[in-house]
């Protein structure tokens, strides 16, 4: 491991993985528009206007969802899983490379039972970060599930994969 994967682990040791209540969909959702905005530069704004609303008065509650938290309880990222499928997992641009979405896909995998991930393929950040923790492309999709034009990659974890600490 080197010096920055160790501040990384370390930092992810700090954090604590809770349920997420309803009352905090909002702060949920500003994340999510956050990170969404780092990382997916090819969702156009009228979109991220379509989906926040939808984030926030749906899709968090459709899922097991858990939220990555500091020692004050601040929420640094969150994962949602829905029949053995990661829905999301979203971090703060504030904690990228800090281990908070390898702390989450382990509780997605450990705790929530999660095999199966779509990634957006105009994502190669998320796509590298799967493949990176033992998950395989099995097919694709030339649309959303909206029917908008954001093809997806389906993946699935590979059997006896371990995800790396």
């Amino acid at each position: 491991m080197n010096y920055r994967d160790t501040l990384a682990y370390h930092a992810a040791m700090n954090v604590t993985v809770t349920t997420a209540q309803p009352g905090e969909f909002q702060e949920i959702t500003d994340l999510w528009e956050a990170s969404v905005r780092a990382t997916h530069h090819f969702i156009s704004e009228d979109d991220i206007g379509f989906f926040k609303p939808l984030v926030r008065d749906t899709y968090l509650a459709a899922v097991e969802l858990r939220c990555a938290r500091n020692g004050a309880g601040d929420i640094l990222g969150f994962v949602g899983v829905a029949e053995a499928k990661i829905e999301m997992l979203f971090v703060s641009p504030t904690h990228f490379g800090q281990g908070i979405g390898t702390r989450l896909l382990r509780q997605a995998i450990d705790s929530l039972g999660a095999t199966l991930v779509d990634v957006n393929e105009q994502n190669p950040r998320g796509i590298g970060f799967y493949e990176h923790h033992g998950f395989e492309r099995i097919g694709r999709s030339p649309l959303d599930g909206t029917g908008r034009p954001y093809p997806l990659l389906h993946m699935r974890l590979r059997s006896g994969a371990e995800t790396p600490a």
